[in-house]
């Protein structure tokens, strides 16, 4: 029902949209158009057959709806019925579509664009029609002193807007006739070289330039526009300063007006530069200001540049320098030395042991009183009725030394100092001067593990070397960094080189790393004693017992798995064959492998056998229940025959959990049987998985029972690691596990492939009820077909019962 309504909505959909997206058409249209009208433009590719319709033109600003553009409906040409003004509209987006009455569209929507074609018919504007403007005299050829500005309303871009200025006149023209230059393009005026040379000859002098603007470009024709420049030459104010002198630390209003510059010309923007960099500021009218108070220490002169700029940021003339002295006076206070961190004295240093020379600097002026700095040592004071104290003070050198008085380790001192200027006297500034100090410990405390015992660890033998096999944490008490360093060793159970430690002195970690491949015959476990130590030489007594960690390694035996020279086995037999008959032989891919050993999983009819070395497939009853065409699927476990370990057997277990487990043989599977009587342990292995679905209990000294410990477990084969103790020796014993529903009687129920004719359920439940209600009437017709259906295939030929055998 969804997928019909679904299908109904992809075709209205699919009805409701355009089969083609048109494209859009672009036409082009003369400004002011002279001719005829209505000017066809275009023709519309209007569907040709006869269609009832009509057509509908639509556009931006409404045009279509004035009649500013039409359709002719015999035709199908796009028409324009009246003259185009660019100016007023430059472009058009127009959209066609033949519609039906009620509005549903028959063909389209078709797109226009419609550019109207710019002509040459707005004449260039000035933005003034007479300028005015001083010009000083000075002033560099070549830097502008003016821009003139027109605008002309023709399409930008093109040469019917693009503008050139010229000078058409100069009056008076002495003492030069070109006095002036002016930039065609942008329309910048500016001295000539030879007008600047002559300028000065023209005291309080005024010229009138008569200048052009004309638009198409360079080209002779173009519509034009003038005006009228009034230049003023006046007398240049731009004369050098007098040095200026400032007291630091001015107490007056900032910013503060420190002098003046002018610049007689116009359109003048003053820039100031300062070096070194300062606080100083210049406004438009020419005044230089400090904007805060200087300090002499800091910086005792500047150099400020002042430059008369144009709009464009051009210097007019040479900048005008001002030089700026800042003088002196006693204000600055002693500056204790950077901190250099906390001091470090050991315990039990002697009296005299120098702590550390403060030496403040004072930036007033050398060999002055107000540079001469004096120490005063504040804190710590000496204690009341003890004779000594802590720390000695040199007044002149501060220097500051170990007392007398004894010091405690760990603890920590903070020393003031005071640094007086003025040698001391009345009126000088101070500073105090901080030192953190901390008697250390010396190194008496021998590092440690955090935890000497690590749970076992279970490597396979084809792990890769390089790999981190566990990482131990060890920490060390003491106080300094250098006394922290710690070393660490391998001191028992590497033997054979497998396993190796990488460090970092200073971190307290450690971590243990495979360097070899392990080999399960060569040692199925190890037991890797690791020792850390320190670095630095240990004062007072020696490790403790945590000084070393224990690390146990099981190895876990790599076997490949055999290979078959088939993925699958099938075979047809009759149905009558009888026991003991020869179905197919299961063969290892390559005959010169070691030799396997066959078992059958899930027999569950007991139909069939196989010979545990041959790999020989037999019917070991008749295939009783069986009909033509039935498939019957069993699969066969092939294992290493050679193996001395072989994993324990597969034992079946239920889920949801039932009350039975697996019995765990410890000297079924030690692997030197000849260790002694002494009693086995059993552990899980150290996967928190593990440790979460299974339960292992001790049955006796040398068995155990492994459990679900979840109600409900994945239904699958499962391999169980338990780790075996027995005399020192230690090992990992694979226990695997097939976890399966079962049926009330406690059988694994087994998935297999689905036999041919097989009834549903449905059909089933009807056979069932159908048969209950007339098991009487049908038993005696149920015995007469079977025996003539016996009859039946001792006549014909025996049909096959396909057999397959999945490995």
């Amino acid at each position: 029902m969804v997928s019909a309504w679904l299908w109904l909505l992809c075709l209205s959909v699919t009805q409701a949209l355009p089969e083609t997206q048109l494209a859009e058409l672009y036409v082009e249209v003369p400004e002011n158009y002279g001719g005829n009208f209505p000017l066809y433009l275009t023709k519309l590719q209007l569907p040709r057959e006869k269609t009832e319709g009509q057509i509908v033109l639509s556009g931006n600003s409404g045009m279509a709806a004035e009649g500013l553009f039409a359709v002719d409906s015999e035709t199908g040409f796009l028409l324009v019925t009246r003259a185009l003004d660019r100016e007023e509209q430059a472009e058009y987006r127009l959209q066609v579509t033949l519609e039906t009455e009620d509005g549903r569209v028959l063909w389209g929507p078709q797109p226009v664009f419609v550019h109207v074609k710019d002509e040459n018919d707005q004449v260039p504007h000035f933005s003034q029609a007479i300028y005015r403007v001083q010009l000083s005299q000075g002033t560099r050829p070549g830097i502008p002193f003016l821009f003139l500005e027109a605008s002309d309303r023709d399409e930008p871009g093109t040469a019917n807007s693009d503008l050139r200025f010229h000078i058409l006149n100069q009056a008076p023209a002495q003492p030069s006739p070109d006095m002036f230059q002016l930039e065609p393009r942008l329309g910048a005026l500016a001295l000539s070289p030879e007008g600047s040379t002559s300028l000065d000859q023209a005291l309080e002098e005024t010229y009138q330039l008569l200048v052009q603007v004309k638009d198409m470009g360079d080209q002779a024709s173009g519509h034009q526009a003038t005006a009228t420049i009034d230049v003023s030459v006046v007398e240049s104010t731009w004369v050098p300063l007098d040095p200026v002198h400032l007291a630091e630390n001015l107490k007056v209003p900032h910013p503060h007006h420190i002098a003046q510059v002018h610049w007689s010309g116009g359109n003048v923007h003053y820039h100031l530069e300062s070096q070194p960099p300062g606080p100083f500021d210049v406004d438009a009218e020419g005044k230089l200001y400090v904007t805060r108070e200087l300090d002499r220490e800091a910086q005792a002169e500047y150099l400020l540049q002042v430059r008369a700029q144009n709009t464009r940021g051009e210097d007019y003339t040479e900048p005008l320098e001002l030089q700026v002295v800042v003088t002196d006076e006693n204000d600055n206070v002693p500056i204790c030395p950077p901190s250099g961190g906390l001091i470090r004295i050991p315990e039990l240093s002697p009296p005299g042991t120098q702590v550390i020379r403060l030496l403040a600097e004072d930036m007033d002026a050398p060999g002055s009183p107000n540079s001469h700095v004096v120490y005063r040592l504040l804190s710590p004071e000496p204690e009341e009725g003890k004779e000594g104290s802590a720390f000695e003070l040199d007044s002149t050198l501060g220097i500051v030394t170990l007392g007398t008085l004894p010091l405690r380790a760990g603890q920590n001192i903070q020393l003031q100092v005071l640094a007086v200027d003025l040698g001391g006297a009345e009126g000088g500034l101070s500073s105090t001067c901080e030192v953190p100090v901390m008697i250390t410990d010396i190194n008496d405390h021998a590092p440690e593990f955090k935890t000497s015992q690590i749970e076992p660890i279970s490597l396979r033998e084809d792990t890769e070397p390089g790999t981190v096999v566990a990482t131990l944490i060890a920490t060390d008490d003491d106080f300094e960094p250098a006394y922290q360093s710690m070393d660490f060793a391998i001191e028992e159970g590497n033997m054979y080189g497998n396993f190796g430690l990488d460090w970092n002195p200073y971190s307290g970690s450690v971590q243990l790393r495979l360097l070899r491949n392990l080999s399960y015959e060569a040692a199925p476990s190890h037991k890797l004693v690791v020792v850390v130590r320190n670095v630095a030489e240990l004062v007072g007594p020696g490790p403790g017992p945590r000084a070393t960690a224990t690390v146990t390694v099981l190895v876990e035996r790599v076997v490949p798995s055999p290979k078959l020279d088939q993925e699958s086995y099938e075979a047809s037999v009759p149905v009558s064959t009888p026991a003991g008959s020869l179905l197919l032989t299961i063969q290892p891919s390559d005959p010169m492998s070691s030799p396997l050993r066959f078992s059958l999983v899930n027999d569950s009819e007991g139909w069939l056998c196989i010979n545990e070395f041959s790999g020989e497939v037999h019917t070991a009853q008749p295939l009783q229940g069986a009909r033509p065409g039935d498939m019957y699927t069993v699969l066969v476990e092939a294992q290493d025959a050679g193996m001395t370990r072989a994993p324990v057997p597969t034992r079946h277990l239920c889920t949801p959990r039932q009350n039975h487990g697996v019995v765990v043989s410890g000297p079924s599977e030690d692997p030197d049987q000849a260790s002694g009587h002494s009693p086995y342990s059993f552990a899980l292995g150290p996967n928190p998985t593990v440790q979460r679905d299974w339960r292992l209990q001790a049955l006796n000294g040398s068995h155990a029972y492994l459990t679900l410990a979840l109600h409900w477990v994945e239904p699958r084969e499962h391999v169980v690691p338990v780790v075996v103790s027995h005399n020192g020796r230690m090992w990992q014993l694979p226990v695997r596990v097939i976890v399966c529903r079962c049926n009330v009687e406690g059988q694994c129920m087994r998935k297999v492939g689905r036999m041919k004719g097989m009834p549903t359920k449905l059909s089933a439940v009807g056979i069932l009820v159908g048969t209950l209600i007339a098991i009487g009437i049908f038993l005696i017709l149920i015995f007469t077909h079977l025996t003539l259906a016996r009859k039946k295939d001792l006549d014909q030929p025996v049909e096959s019962v396909p057999l397959k055998a999945a490995v």
